[in-house]
């Protein structure tokens, strides 16, 4: 989760803080932040109200630029 660590540094917060904050371990942070591990939905949703920026932000460590993959589809499913 690249976007987690920046924003953290950015802020200057520590690990041990975040971890308070958002009720995790310090471990659970490190974790996430090295991508050892992936926090749950419900953890990333409060990363991102915490920090206040966008999930894609917290995994990619960029925003999205309106109409980046404006020309994405999804792949047809062959079921009928």
């Amino acid at each position: 989760m690249l976007g987690l660590k920046q924003i953290r540094k950015a802020r200057k917060f520590n690990q041990q803080k975040v971890a308070m904050d958002l009720n995790i371990s310090r471990a659970s942070l490190c974790h996430y932040e090295r991508g050892v591990r992936e926090p749950s939905l419900e953890i990333l949703v409060r990363m991102s109200e915490y920090f206040g920026v966008s999930i894609y932000y917290l995994i990619t460590g960029r925003e999205r630029v309106p109409g980046e993959n404006k020309d994405f589809t999804l792949p047809q499913s062959n079921r009928k």
